[in-house]
């Protein structure tokens, strides 16, 4: 009997002292976890500032290939003008997220939003035998942080375009929807690309995991930080993203976001 309870006592001392180990280490994580944030959101500041700097640069060499044209020169300096503060303004959005501030949400008109995205993408769509249609009703409004909202928009708009730029289709289609349901508003972005592998499904929103096969094109294959943006985002949001694809189909992203802030007072 005396040995059975010299064992257990021994036994949770072990427990005890494993317990104090684990809520060291916990403690030492919470600690490095700011530091962890502060390295993973400069990486995604780089992705973003890559969406808006590569539209850019495609204006400014048009304009050099066509001096004469003093029309394309104003476009390509407004279109500069209008991005560098979107730059700006999307620096302060990403730096206040990693400090854990609360960001400026308000009520925007959907169709808005959505609408400034493609033409700061400044990409016809046709050229790359893409049919794009956009269903929004007019009076839509999502509560939202709109600079943050439209950086996760343009991610999975250029990520659909890629998936479909890379299937075998030779007929691409490209939706985007938004709509209201009960108290949220859904907002969808799908194609009918290459779609999604059933063993990435769970580890798509990880940070650094990318789907792109690493024999794309240079450029072309990803750094695993646009979906890992998207879903911190609108984690912020109190919201949700999801993913529903078919191998060689289709895919839909489906975001649904509150209609009113729900975070505590």
């Amino acid at each position: 009997m005396e040995g059975l309870l010299e064992k257990r006592q021994s036994l949770n001392h072990q427990v005890k002292k494993q317990q104090e180990i684990n809520e060291a280490l916990l403690s030492q994580i919470n600690h490095l976890q700011p530091l962890a944030n502060l390295g993973l959101v400069s990486a995604m500041i780089a992705h973003e500032m890559n969406n808006i700097l590569t539209p850019l640069g495609s204006y400014a060499e048009l304009s050099m290939s066509h001096p004469e044209d003093n029309e394309l020169a104003q476009k390509a300096i407004r279109k500069t003008a209008i991005n560098s503060e979107r730059a700006a303004k999307i620096l302060h959005s990403m730096l206040t997220m990693a400090r854990g501030q609360k960001q400026d949400k308000k009520d925007h008109n959907v169709k808005s939003l959505i609408d400034e995205v493609f033409t700061l993408i400044a990409r016809d769509f046709s050229k790359d035998r893409i049919k794009l249609t956009v269903n929004i009703p007019d009076d839509l409004t999502v509560y939202a942080e709109a600079i943050c909202l439209q950086q996760v928009m343009m991610n999975l708009i250029l990520n659909a375009r890629d998936a479909i730029v890379s299937s075998k289709t030779t007929s691409g289609a490209l939706g985007v929807s938004a709509y209201s349901q009960e108290d949220s508003i859904v907002i969808e972005v799908s194609d009918n690309g290459c779609g999604v592998e059933a063993t990435d499904m769970e580890k798509i929103f990880d940070a650094f995991y990318s789907t792109k096969s690493e024999n794309q094109k240079p450029g072309e294959s990803g750094a695993g930080l646009g979906l890992a943006f998207c879903k911190k985002v609108i984690d912020d949001h109190n919201g949700s993203i999801s993913v529903i694809s078919s191998p060689e189909t289709s895919t839909t992203f489906k975001i649904t976001l509150p209609q009113q802030d729900e975070s505590p007072n």
